[in-house]
């Protein structure tokens, strides 16, 4: 029995690493993140391990280990992340094009040639960078409460976060930090409770960068306070000019 477990179920090649649901990962990179060696006790093998450690390397949406005694193999079947909207970032070359997925992570324009999808379409992310991709991910979860019709995600370089939608226009967000939840919170009763006198009106600007003191600002109008876009009563809304500069 340890012979046949030592030396029968033995990975002692890559070919005996099955990969398969990926266009964009292939054999030699799941090895690598894997870090497996050769040869390989098949059994001494964690397929949850190995799920885990793969999903933190690879640029896949989900992952699924599992061991075949006969013939002795490693199945691996990945999900390849999918675009959801189109993306903008600073490289060393200048602007680059790619995609965002729904988690927030950078997918270049020839990883989405090679997955042969449908390209996003309707949402913008501009200013794309690694350190905003937790609070990109929330924003992106959020997106059919915040509309309707969320066309812009934008992050300034001093790490501003605007937003931009059919209904509210610009919105400023303020830092990508960690009140971020209770400010998207703030323009999703606003998206849904807009004052009446407001509906069919553009908005200029609406500053959230503040949640207990929202500021809109009209055309051709001073930035307006009101009560009545707070989501909770008890708050007394300020004004703020308008941020200079795009």
């Amino acid at each position: 029995g340890y012979g046949l477990l030592r030396q029968g179920w033995v990975l002692r090649d890559p070919t005996q690493v099955q990969v398969s649901g990926s266009a964009l990962v292939n054999r030699e990179q799941v090895i690598a993140a894997a870090d497996l060696r050769f040869p390989q006790p098949l059994l001494l093998l964690d397929p949850r391990r190995l799920d885990s450690t793969l999903a933190d390397n690879l640029p896949v949406e989900s992952v699924q280990v599992s061991r075949r005694i006969l013939p002795p193999q490693l199945m691996v079947r990945l999900v390849d992340r999918r675009p959801v909207a189109l993306a903008w970032r600073r490289g060393d070359g200048g602007l680059e094009q790619g995609y965002v997925d729904d988690r927030g992570h950078w997918l270049s324009s020839r990883q989405q040639q090679a997955l042969s999808g449908k390209l996003p379409g309707g949402l913008v992310v501009r200013g794309w960078h690694e350190r905003h991709r937790a609070q990109l991910a929330q924003v992106l979860a959020q997106r059919q409460q915040l509309g309707p019709g969320l066309r812009e995600i934008r992050f300034d370089p001093d790490g501003s976060l605007w937003l931009r939608t059919d209904r509210l226009g610009e919105v400023r967000l303020g830092q990508a930090d960690d009140h971020l939840a209770q400010r998207l919170a703030v323009m999703r009763h606003l998206s849904a409770n807009l004052p009446n006198r407001l509906r069919g009106r553009p908005v200029q600007l609406i500053d959230l960068s503040d949640p207990a003191n929202p500021e809109l600002s009209l055309p051709g109008t001073a930035p307006q306070r009101s009560g009545a876009v707070m989501p909770a009563p008890g708050t007394a809304p300020v004004s703020a000019p308008p941020p200079g500069g795009q």
